[in-house]
């Protein structure tokens, strides 16, 4: 139903990487007191059904080289429904403020007078440590972590910080990197960083099909094409990787291992 006032707000949500039990209490609340929720491709059905069955759903999600609802459209989208009274929800895979394009979205509506709240979300970094064991600081192993997109605004080509991200004390976090991952290791490789460095591939992290891969970064070459896709695919590169913790994993876990780097983790 709608706020009872002229206006609308909006809610910028981050769902997280798609276990409902990580949906923060603040969330869940905007979900289920919004009169329309517009959600991301990303965001996992399980979380889809926390919504009450009477409240409007849209989908607006977007696959590389694929956007039916481009993104100017979202924006008129969340504006349209505001200025007509309605409660929205916009619903974000990970945290709306971590390439969630949740910044570009309130800046449209506070530009247009709409009130705009955020509740965060657990990033896919964050989830995937978790489900696997591995952490993203380890003391000797790694000093810092960066995250960086795998994927750039209007397809454009990667123009990232090589030299910077290319220490083997640093743990490198790839978001939306699965189309141009083989381009990404290969630069990482030219600014220093070894062929057998470790590379922990993670698709569909957190929820019930999780599946992982690891390898290194000279062989994603060759092991990219068995990543199983479709589905939220997440990289992390570095020393970390070798925390994997791989016991009394759930039977609905899939670990892909690729020998050459347990023999170099583990002798």
């Amino acid at each position: 139903m709608l706020n009872g006032s002229t206006q609308g707000e909006v809610f910028l949500i981050g769902a997280g990487p798609g276990d409902p039990e990580l949906l923060t209490l603040k969330a869940l609340r905007m979900m289920q007191e919004a009169d329309v929720v517009v959600h991301d491709r990303l965001v996992s059905q399980a979380i889809l059904d926390l919504i009450p069955a009477n409240v409007q759903r849209i989908d607006v999600g977007k696959k590389p080289n694929h956007h039916p609802v481009p993104q100017h459209e979202i924006n008129a989208l969340l504006l349209r429904l505001a200025e007509a009274g309605q409660r929205v929800a916009r619903v974000k895979g990970g945290d709306p403020m971590i390439f969630g394009r949740g910044s570009e979205e309130a800046a449209v509506l506070r530009d247009a007078g709409i009130p705009v709240s955020f509740a965060p979300g657990i990033t896919a970094a964050q989830g995937v440590s978790a489900s696997t064991g591995v952490p993203l600081t380890h003391r000797g192993l790694a000093k810092s972590v960066r995250y960086v997109t795998g994927h750039c605004r209007g397809d454009m080509p990667l123009d990232l910080d090589w030299d910077g991200l290319a220490h083997t004390d640093t743990t490198l976090v790839v978001y939306m990197g699965h189309a141009n991952m083989q381009y990404i290791a290969g630069e990482l490789m030219n600014h220093g960083l070894p062929a057998e460095h470790p590379v922990l591939v993670v698709v569909n992290g957190t929820r019930p099909n999780e599946t992982r891969l690891v390898t290194q970064l000279g062989a994603l070459q060759t092991k990219r094409a068995v990543i199983p896709v479709p589905g939220p695919v997440l990289f992390i590169v570095g020393r970390v990787v070798s925390l994997l913790d791989d016991m009394g994993q759930n039977a609905t876990d899939a670990i892909l291992d690729a020998p050459e780097l347990r023999q170099v983790l583990h002798g």
